[in-house]
């Protein structure tokens, strides 16, 4: 059964990390929806760290191996030009902005993960309104400005704004796209820049689990979690990048207040 959960788990990070539906908010709702964790926790005394843990890793190989040209030429470019060339500044402008979101994850996100969640009612309230906000800013801003043209104010607004990603239901992805196309990015530049900004904080994240990450590397369960939501994750990137070239993220809000519904509905079937 374990090995079926991790294998779910995994596309449910590998989507959620991306699509802008939130990943935290679903992989704790699957698990209370299933009323699986009693089932997690008999496996193992840190099976739940390594299972969190692996799914975040896989979706860091995922961003990696998708963006992994740019990120090259990123790096070159910030490391042996500075700002002197577009993809230096665009370098330094992504650490700058991972700056405001890593801190308030180091400050916050057990406190919040504390409060959050076992909240069910909360976590549906965030994907409700994520939903509206983010089907409304897409519907009414223009689409005007291209990746190329995002300068520091932009990627510092955009870092900051993922602060509130530590809401379970509120979704990095989601925020960060929300807040690009506020300011009147275009639909595939607001996902591309998120991507990329995806990286040094899910790196972050992974980094901080490191001693775990060695300590189940081994384990079969954890492989199958990461190369899941790697597998998932990829083409997850690749669908949306081609996808909103053509459409907008209605469906991605509409998805959120149906998802929403249904937590509802299941919390006061169950008299919880």
């Amino acid at each position: 059964m374990l090995w079926f959960i991790a294998i779910v788990l995994g596309i449910v990070q590998g989507l959620g990390e991306f699509l802008p539906i939130s990943s935290s908010a679903h992989l704790i709702i699957v698990r209370w929806l299933f009323e699986w964790d009693p089932l997690i926790r008999q496996g193992g005394e840190n099976i739940d760290i390594a299972l969190d843990v692996a799914l975040h890793v896989g979706t860091l190989v995922a961003v990696l191996i998708y963006f992994f040209r740019d990120w090259l030429q990123l790096l070159l470019g910030g490391l042996t030009q500075g700002l002197k060339t577009r993809d230096g500044k665009m370098f330094w402008y992504l650490v700058a902005a991972t700056i405001p979101g890593g801190v308030a994850g180091l400050l916050l996100e057990s406190k919040i993960d504390q409060l959050f969640r076992s909240q069910p009612l909360i976590i549906a309230g965030g994907m409700a309104l994520m939903g509206v906000v983010l089907y409304f800013v897409d519907k009414t801003v223009a689409q005007r400005i291209s990746f190329e043209r995002i300068g520091f104010k932009e990627a510092m607004l955009i870092g900051t704004s993922q602060a509130l990603a530590l809401i379970p239901g509120v979704s990095r992805s989601g925020i960060t796209m929300t807040t690009a196309r506020m300011m009147g990015f275009s639909r595939e530049a607001a996902a591309k820049f998120s991507f990329l900004l995806a990286t040094p904080i899910i790196g972050g994240a992974a980094l901080k689990h490191t001693p775990d990450i060695i300590h189940n590397i081994a384990n079969p369960l954890f492989l199958v979690g990461s190369l899941t939501s790697a597998i998932v994750g990829l083409f997850c990137i690749s669908f949306l990048l081609k996808y909103l070239q053509r459409h907008n993220f209605a469906i991605f809000a509409l998805y959120r207040l149906a998802m929403a519904a249904l937590i509802v509905v299941v919390y006061y079937l169950r008299g919880a």
